[in-house]
């Protein structure tokens, strides 16, 4: 009797740790496939989100390589500089209908799409427009276009609506990640709950938990792999725009001293000679005193016009820095500045030996920062410094206006700041912003001689 109810017992708890282990290995395989199965999503997003990021990436590289395309075809009229912008024109659509089809059912990302679409589209019909009438013969209307702010306010549209796509994509990814990691705690926080209620279950507790521990390395590993890789497509990125933007820079003098030439050979010209001829006039209708006011007043009106195409021409490429060197055309510019702007500005500038490149990111540092002294600072005072020393030199702008707060700097400066940072970059130095309310502002400039 004793005997039948022992063999009762063992049978009950045998049933009974039957019954745990079964429960243990139902719930522990529930626990398991949600986690794979979160985790499978998540990987889903995170590859979805990359493939956006990197259509994004060579739609903004193909519409650079179409303006930049375009503009060389202008500048040269060599149809061999068009090959850039046909390639791109023709891989554009292949990336936007990638696009869609991966924001077919994200409606915000869906949007930012659109409205880079609309830009695009209106980009590129400027530069469509543009090379049309080259090729018709028409440049003068063809760089007419192309120098218009069109253009310039659509390519803001397209990295501003590209930014906000790959701010997107970024959040994707760390959602992904999120889930893959909660996935993860859950998964272990349900082995553990499941050993305190089943410790019959003990060997496949184990079991369980050493093919996790291998799927969570697995998993490590390749987010580990796919980090490195998105740190190196960064990094070669980053270095593929810097250098793009150096391009941009350079074309963009190109293109000011092509347009000053223009300035000075044509019109100076078709000025000059109007004068000459209003001259002319005055000497033959001398006895009609109506006559001669309103010849006087048109002489007035020419050397106005004659004036205003210097300052143009000064502005878009300075003659005074390569007839009379950097330190006088500094002290031209900062008089000039104080003329128009009532600020009075201080210069101690020292004789500098710098290359002719060098001296051009020096004289657009200081105007650049006599400009933003001019718009933003309300100053009263400002300050031109150049130092020269055995193997670099030292510029500063200053002044004793507003400020700002660099931690949180006002977009209306910031690009005028980056587009310094960069110039001053590519030739091999350094610019730091000193600044805060109330407290005025400082641009330092260190730049090696050679």
């Amino acid at each position: 009797m004793l005997k039948h109810k022992l063999s009762l017992l063992a049978y009950k708890r045998k049933a009974l740790s039957l019954s745990l282990a079964i429960l243990a290995a139902v719930a522990l395989v529930a626990f398991n496939e949600s986690g794979y199965h979160r985790s499978n999503r998540a990987l889903q997003e995170i590859g979805q989100a990359q493939d956006a990021r990197l259509s994004i990436h060579l739609l903004v590289r193909h519409i650079l390589d179409a303006e930049t395309g375009t503009r060389g075809f202008m500048l040269t009229g060599d149809p061999r500089y068009r090959e850039p912008y046909d390639r791109a024109v023709a891989e554009l659509p292949a990336q936007m209908s990638r696009l869609r089809t991966l924001y077919a059912d994200r409606p915000v990302e869906y949007a930012h799409l659109q409205a880079l679409s609309n830009h695009l589209s209106r980009k590129l019909a400027e530069m469509e427009m543009s090379v049309r009438m080259l090729n018709s013969g028409n440049a003068d209307a063809s760089r007419f276009v192309l120098s218009t702010d069109v253009g310039r306010e659509e390519m803001k549209g397209i990295r501003e609506e590209a930014d906000a796509l790959l701010a997107l994509s970024t959040r994707s990814v760390e959602d992904g990640r999120t889930q893959i990691a909660q996935a993860l705690g859950l998964a272990r926080v349900g082995i553990g709950l499941i050993v305190l209620v089943a410790l019959l279950a003990f060997v496949l507790y184990l079991r369980q938990t050493s093919a996790l521990q291998r799927a969570n390395e697995r998993q490590q590993q390749a987010l580990q792999r796919e980090r490195n890789s998105l740190e190196l497509e960064v990094r070669d990125r980053t270095a593929s725009l810097a250098e793009l933007a150096t391009h941009l820079q350079e074309v963009r003098e190109t293109e000011r001293g092509y347009l000053a030439r223009e300035l000075h050979d044509e019109l100076g010209a078709l000025l000059t000679a109007a004068k000459l001829d209003v001259a002319r006039l005055k000497s033959r209708l001398g006895d009609s005193p109506e006559a001669v006011q309103r010849l006087a007043h048109l002489t007035e009106l020419l050397n106005s016009g004659i004036a205003l195409k210097r300052r143009i021409i000064e502005d878009l490429r300075p003659s005074s820095l390569s007839n009379l060197g950097l330190v006088a055309s500094l002290e031209i510019l900062g008089r000039e500045f104080a003329e128009r702007s009532g600020v009075q500005v201080e210069m101690a500038l020292e004789p500098v030996d710098l290359d002719e490149a060098r001296q051009l990111t020096i004289y657009r540092m200081v105007q650049e920062g006599l400009t933003n002294i001019g718009k933003y600072a309300q100053a009263a005072e400002a300050t031109i410094v150049l130092k020269d020393y055995d193997n670099h030199v030292e510029v500063e702008v200053s002044d004793n206006g507003a400020g700002f707060d660099t931690q949180q700097q006002a977009t209306r400066a910031s690009h005028g700041l980056a587009g310094m940072r960069h110039r001053v970059q590519a030739a091999g130095g350094k610019l730091s912003v000193e600044s805060g309310v109330g407290r005025g502002t400082r641009l330092r400039a260190v730049m090696p001689k050679h």
